[in-house]
């Protein structure tokens, strides 16, 4: 008899919450929270690989996919829709996808995760091919939405990662580049959005910025290709700039405002 059980889903450290007062509760939680870097650091050299094995595709002009479902799917299309402003590129670059579509972001779609059949659906409306990456992920690495994902992108010769909490899971498994992020079970017991979710979430910053920085769209330490979208970022770019060439706050703006980022910017000014 299979007695393994998850440690995502074993049952929490702590009782009887609801007689916590409010500083318990916080204090507790923060405790157990303190367990995420750890995790993430245990990870870094499989975290390394899957990077460097991105790197090769995407240097090529491939992209890089995310698939997941509940928490784990939004934050996916959470890194991936922060790239273009913060870094200046397409939308195509990092494509994240949720089981249920869109609509699965706002509010729970039933039933969505256990066809898995629809991650590969999903994929093929972008005509996913050999030179993509795709990275699964979901806390229990159980997910069917993301085991059958990455199943058929094994089968099509399409590298594959995953991020799963808990360890030898079954998308570790599927996955040429696993990642496993052991934080534990959770303050509210299967509850994933809580330590899991920070775990990934700070998992999927690594990644996606480490990418970025080594295709170039980082200069020194700083955003130099982020999109204009708002008068804070005008201000950021423009202090960019004087800091870069030296030069007044208004000849930093013009320039800004007229070349449109601080990469464009400095390029034309050094001319």
């Amino acid at each position: 008899m299979n007695t393994y059980k998850p440690t995502t889903e074993q049952s929490s450290r702590y009782d009887n919450l609801e007689q916590m007062n409010v500083n318990q509760l916080l204090v507790n939680m923060n405790q157990e929270d303190k367990s995420v870097p750890l995790a993430l650091e245990k990870a870094i050299p499989s975290i390394q690989h899957f990077v460097e094995q991105t790197l090769i595709r995407m240097k090529k002009g491939g992209r890089l996919f995310y698939i997941g479902a509940g928490t784990s799917g939004r934050l996916g299309v959470l890194d991936a829709s922060e790239c273009p402003p913060t870094f200046g590129v397409s939308d195509d670059w990092i494509i994240g996808l949720i089981a249920g579509g869109d609509k699965a972001l706002r509010k729970a779609v039933e039933n969505a995760e256990d066809n898995d059949k629809m991650a590969w659906r999903d994929l093929e409306q972008f005509r996913i091919n050999e030179n993509d990456v795709l990275l699964g992920i979901a806390a229990s690495g159980t997910t069917p939405y993301v085991l059958g994902g990455l199943k058929y992108a094994n089968e099509n010769n399409i590298l594959t990662g995953s991020i799963s909490c808990n360890e030898n899971s079954l998308i570790s498994k599927e996955a040429v580049c696993p990642i496993e992020l052991i934080v534990g079970p959770e303050f509210v017991t299967g509850s994933t959005r809580m330590k899991a979710g920070t775990a990934q979430k700070l998992a999927l910053n690594m990644i996606s910025t480490s990418i970025m920085i080594h295709l170039g769209r980082v200069k020194g330490n700083k955003m130099v290709d982020m999109q204009l979208s708002n008068k804070k970022l005008v201000e950021r770019g423009t202090k960019m700039i004087m800091e870069e060439l030296e030069i007044t706050e208004n000849l930093a703006k013009s320039l800004l405002l007229k070349h449109g980022s601080v990469r464009k910017s400095i390029e034309f000014y050094n001319q």
